[in-house]
């Protein structure tokens, strides 16, 4: 399971509506080492300013590395994120997460990053297995 659903937000989405912050708060509560990931490239891009700021290191464990690829890969999750922090999501190798500032002055940086060449260049024997 991806996320642990407290039962009032479970009631929410069965009746249709859902407070997005409650989402995020469950998020921030099931997947704590993406949300931390995540915080802390948006609080580096913040302090560092730049074109975007990135996670080179892999996770520390299998689970680490399963709560990035679930926070990431799921539309709802990742779409969360970019508007609760106000920028944009990238993601290579399941581990390397950059974030982006909304702005379109990093667009071309974006596509670079998201790029079929941008992936081929982030690769490495050790990260054959993540």
């Amino acid at each position: 399971m991806s996320l642990d659903v407290s039962p009032a937000l479970l009631e929410q989405a069965e009746r249709g509506e859902v407070d997005e912050a409650a989402f995020v708060d469950c998020v921030r509560n099931s997947l704590p080492y993406a949300w931390e990931m995540i915080s802390s490239l948006v609080a580096q891009l913040k302090v560092d300013g730049g074109e975007f700021a990135d996670n080179q290191t892999p996770p520390p464990d299998e689970q680490a590395r399963g709560q990035l690829l679930r926070a990431l890969a799921s539309d709802a999750i990742r779409g969360a994120l970019q508007r609760h922090f106000g920028v944009r999501l990238a993601f290579q190798n399941c581990h390397r997460v950059a974030v982006f500032p909304m702005d379109a002055s990093a667009d071309e940086r974006l596509a670079r990053f998201t790029s079929v060449r941008g992936q081929l260049l982030n690769q490495s024997p050790e990260l054959r297995d993540c």
